[in-house]
């Protein structure tokens, strides 16, 4: 059994934005509980001791220092990337100290497309002789501690993947930035467990050949027969500001298949 956690929940601009007086943001700063850190998660397995629980994560945002502490993670085993734009590479540069500290300078693995990586070592070239690069084809799959993980392109920059996770009990797919997904891809995910996918705007898309609103990320789920719809990536601010108690209040004519993912949260796959 494993658990796939939520590490931040938000578009680039996180909630709240530090320029953003909006309802949204003002809501978030009066409760911490509200706030959203750039998107990624982590896969572990449960029930053993954190020091010898495999984990792995997929983007390292730049408030990954951050969202690490609060889970209470000690170290990392695996990265894989949807895509190499700032919000969702950000924070790798924390990963050098777990590095040259923790593994004894034992490379650390990182798989994405070879887009991605080619953006990452752009970015982070100082960090060449610590990563342990591996390009994954389109369709291609990967396995790591029992868990196979599937790269599904979407609609998104150029080698951008959302991943279908795949456990004995779960199917999970995970789109963080996507549009409509293409065809194939969703096909693959027909009929999935759970849907986690990119919800960035609230009522009027500004992108969207690239990104999803809140309403259009449930209907394509809805579309697929997801089992249960997680929105991330939410930005909460445009075109009309939307809170969370709004948010969740809207959501109740689902009936609990749609949910707003929160940082922090966990589920069982």
């Amino acid at each position: 059994m494993h658990t796939f956690t939520f590490m931040g929940t938000a578009a680039g601009c996180g909630v709240p934005s530090f320029f953003c007086d909006c309802p949204a943001c003002a809501e978030a700063r009066a409760d911490a509980r509200l706030a959203r850190g750039d998107c990624g998660v982590m896969v572990r397995r449960a029930g053993l001791p954190e020091d010898r629980t495999p984990t792995l994560v997929i983007d390292t945002p730049p408030d990954a220092r951050h969202q690490l502490l609060r889970e209470g993670v000690r170290h990392v085993d695996e990265i894989l990337f949807t895509h190499c734009h700032f919000d969702h590479i950000g924070g790798l540069g924390e990963y050098e100290y777990l590095v040259q500290l923790v593994r004894s300078g034992k490379e650390l693995p990182v798989r994405g497309s070879a887009e991605a990586l080619q953006g990452i070592v752009a970015e982070f070239h100082y960090m060449d002789y610590c990563l342990d690069l591996h390009a994954i084809e389109p369709f291609g799959t990967h396995v790591f501690d029992e868990v196979r993980y599937t790269a599904l392109p979407v609609t998104h920059a150029p080698g951008t993947y959302g991943y279908l996770i795949e456990t004995p009990s779960t199917r999970l797919f995970y789109a963080s930035d996507t549009g409509p997904l293409p065809a194939e891809t969703a096909e693959r995910i027909r009929g999935v467990d759970v849907l986690v996918m990119d919800a960035t705007f609230w009522k009027r898309n500004w992108n969207p050949n690239n990104h999803h609103s809140i309403q259009e990320c449930i209907a394509e789920g809805l579309a697929l027969d997801a089992g249960k719809i997680y929105l991330t990536h939410m930005c909460m601010h445009y075109d009309e500001p939307i809170t969370y108690a709004q948010l969740v209040a809207y959501l109740e004519r689902y009936d609990g298949r749609v949910e707003a993912a929160m940082d922090g949260l966990s589920i069982t796959i």
